[in-house]
């Protein structure tokens, strides 16, 4: 009896062992790393935002302090640096801008942008472009960016996304800048983990004061609030 009791218990525990690998496992492969590139952008902050702030201060693009955070002083002087020369000029220091500068943040991956940083990031477009829709259409628009980022036609990080010159309001009038409520990291963690309310959508705009006449050539996929999704 004893010996019956002692094969059932170690059954049991390799059965358990396979299952928790199985699942472990599929749930990594499952997950979406948008963190793939160490990107710094207006709200970073640390030792590697100094390291930026030093060298445009020292080649005469940035003027003003030190200090690690990366601010509007800090994301003017990026684009200056890029427009002098010749790069993508996004206000972004990703790693094209980054080795322009002198600068390698592959030491710094394992401290990079975290999935944290980018629920946040993602909050504040979220809240900037989507406030006062409903839940569902916060997500959206979340998923839209998403979307973007694993579309060839955009860049692969939700900041290059995001600061995309021209690409949304929000980062145009400031509105990214806002402190993002509960409702927007709750959709930004959602989108994150896979609900795409806009079916794969790559564009949301207000029909009622879009001024672009390309975007009405969009084939629309799905209404939700005042924001019409399609591709």
């Amino acid at each position: 009896m004893k010996k019956l009791v002692l094969l059932v218990s170690v059954f049991t525990l390799i059965f358990f062992s396979i299952y928790t690998s199985y699942i472990n496992t599929n749930t990594t492969a499952a997950y979406k790393d948008y963190s793939i590139n160490r990107v710094l952008y207006w709200g970073s902050r640390g030792d590697d935002v100094k390291q930026v702030q030093y060298r445009l201060l020292k080649w005469g693009y940035y003027t003003g302090r030190v200090d690690g955070i990366y601010g509007a002083g800090t994301y003017r002087a990026v684009r200056r640096f890029q427009r002098k020369n010749g790069l993508k000029i996004d206000g972004v220091v990703g790693p094209e801008t980054a080795a322009a500068l002198g600068l390698n943040f592959k030491s710094a991956a394992s401290r990079g942008v975290t999935r944290d940083d980018n629920v946040y990031l993602l909050a504040r477009a979220v809240h900037g472009e989507a406030r006062g829709e409903p839940y569902i259409g916060k997500v959206a628009v979340a998923a839209v960016i998403l979307n973007r980022v694993e579309h060839p036609s955009f860049p692969n990080t939700i900041a290059s996304v995001i600061y995309q010159p021209g690409a949304f309001t929000a980062v145009s009038d400031g509105q990214i800048n806002l402190t993002p409520d509960k409702d927007s990291i709750r959709a930004a963690r959602d989108a994150i983990n896979g609900w795409d309310p806009s079916y794969g959508s790559l564009y949301y705009w207000n029909p009622a004061t879009a001024t672009s006449r390309w975007i009405w050539s969009r084939k629309v996929i799905v209404k939700i609030g005042k924001h019409w999704f399609g591709k």
